[in-house]
């Protein structure tokens, strides 16, 4: 497994995805909870301090704030998202200002992070 490079400069100096916080890969199942939608499930594909994304098999709408529920050996991690884009059945949540990282969430990326290099 690899952290994403998220930080890497392009040819043109830019960075190529200037994100906040580096993302990590993880695979665990994810219940996402939705006023029109009712309760979903489904696998996350990635993870940061600030959202996730996750593949879906039903549609959520976009702006819509959500409750997710991530299944972690750290624990039962749930916070409130947005629900911020869609790619086929690829959503992406940034986790709600209001509601900051959950002390699971960090102590999953930090997790994360020691067992997943960069490939440098």
């Amino acid at each position: 497994m690899q952290v994403r490079d998220q930080f890497e400069p392009s040819q043109d100096g830019q960075s190529a995805d200037p994100r906040r916080h580096p993302r990590y890969t993880l695979d665990t199942a994810i219940t996402v909870h939705s006023r029109t939608h009712g309760v979903l499930s489904g696998h996350t594909v990635d993870i940061s301090e600030s959202g996730l994304s996750a593949m879906l098999k039903i549609e959520v709408s976009l702006g819509e704030v959500v409750k997710l529920e991530i299944v972690h050996t750290v624990g039962l991690v749930t916070v409130y998202a947005v629900v911020r884009n869609r790619t086929a059945f690829r959503y992406g949540f940034e986790f709600m200002d209001t509601n900051p990282p959950d002390r699971l969430v960090k102590s999953i990326c930090q997790q994360l992070s020691s067992t997943q290099t960069d490939g440098k």
